[in-house]
């Protein structure tokens, strides 16, 4: 049964030798994680990072792609690792431990209840560390209101997609025709919620394998489409950044762009990067 654009970007649904049923979809955690640390050397070489991430495979993914990243300056950079499980309450007494370490950089690998309490706890004790915040939890909507947007002015991220609060787009082609559909099939939904052009950006992606299977719905045709996806422009993915899948290569988004955000919206700063990926 053909297991579809996985919303993770989990190396494992990226794996189609030992998951041949099984794509992702959104940028993958490890290349994710790389970019943040090519980011760290080139502008904070001398900067003490403190990690803060969930403890399982999504959490130690980017610890790996961060660790990758920074290669022979991993071990004398990155002066804290602070972990959390998914059923705690908070995660306060990991922040004031990160912050007890030194770090003047944070790289916060979190989902967006802990990411907004992260954020939020950063500003209680007024720490001022370069704050990096993992792209599943820097929804303005899910995480940075919760956490007040005051609180989370300056943090960075990246990102493959158009931020529905920047009103950068407001003119743009794309992003009135997701508009349009928000209104059409979901009036009631978050228009600040960046899972909203996700769900949007991963049906039109399904829309596009099911126009290539011209009619043969088989499984195993709906999985050769799938895997066979060439420069797929999408109204809602940034200028430069295409899906494309073979059947070797089941990581259909493979590039990011850093932002900054402003105190109400994200700003994109940079180029597009792709950030290799070692297994």
């Amino acid at each position: 049964m053909p297991q579809l654009f996985v919303l993770t970007g989990a190396t494992k649904w990226r794996d189609p030798k030992h998951f041949p049923w099984t794509i992702g979809w959104q940028a993958n955690y490890q290349s994710e994680a790389r970019i943040y640390a090519t980011y760290i050397l080139e502008h904070h070489s001398g900067g003490k990072v403190g990690v803060l991430y969930q403890n399982d495979d999504y959490g130690k993914d980017y610890v790996k792609g961060l660790e990758d990243g920074l290669g022979d300056k991993a071990k004398s950079m990155i002066v804290a690792e602070a972990s959390y499980e998914t059923a705690d309450t908070t995660v306060d007494s990991q922040i004031v431990a990160l912050k007890a370490s030194g770090a003047d950089i944070i790289v916060d690998i979190a989902t967006p209840k802990f990411a907004a309490q992260a954020i939020r706890k950063i500003a209680e004790l007024g720490w001022q560390p370069v704050h990096i915040l993992n792209v599943p939890g820097a929804s303005v909507g899910a995480t940075l209101k919760p956490a007040g947007l005051e609180n989370a002015k300056g943090i960075l991220s990246a990102g493959s997609f158009k931020d529905p609060t920047d009103p950068h787009w407001q003119d743009d082609a794309g992003f009135h025709q997701w508009t349009a559909f928000m209104d059409k099939y979901y009036p009631e939904g978050d228009k600040t919620d960046a899972g909203t052009v996700t769900g949007y950006s991963i049906a039109q992606t399904l829309v596009q394998v099911l126009k290539q299977c011209d009619g043969t719905l088989t499984r195993e045709n709906v999985m050769k489409q799938a895997a066979n996806l060439e420069d797929l422009e999408l109204p809602m993915l940034l200028p430069g950044i295409r899906i494309s899948t073979s059947s070797t290569d089941f990581s259909p988004i493979k590039q990011m762009q850093m932002r900054r955000f402003d105190g109400e919206h994200w700003e994109l700063f940079g180029p597009v990067i792709t950030g290799a990926v070692h297994d």
